[in-house]
């Protein structure tokens, strides 16, 4: 694979990362499960998650797996239950793109 291709392939996976990312912080839901996750130490179970919400179990669980499928939460099984991690450095990927817009572009000059 030459250094192009390489490149190419790396910012193909950098633009999917932050794809996945922002789609699911699209969703308020999602983005209340990440901040309940921060303020109660990172861990809970997701009858902890649920019992947060209004909404049905079907749809909590639903929030979650799209969560976890950006990486932004793991899940362990503990016995009988299932625990969700928030995954801070996922979050960095969001952060990384806002940073982006920190500074005003540079402007080519012209002669």
């Amino acid at each position: 694979m030459s250094s192009r291709s390489k490149s190419a392939s790396s910012a193909d996976k950098r633009l999917a990362d932050y794809d996945a990312v922002f789609a699911a912080l699209d969703n308020a839901a999602r983005r209340q499960i990440l901040m309940i996750l921060h303020f109660r130490g990172d861990s809970m179970t997701a009858g902890e998650i649920a019992d947060r919400f209004s909404c049905s179990w079907p749809t909590t669980s639903r929030h979650l797996r799209k969560l976890e499928s950006a990486g932004l939460v793991e899940v362990e099984r503990a016995g009988r239950e299932w625990i969700y991690r928030l995954r801070r450095s996922r979050l960095e990927v969001a952060g990384e793109w806002l940073g982006w817009f920190e500074a005003p572009p540079s402007r080519a000059r012209k002669n």
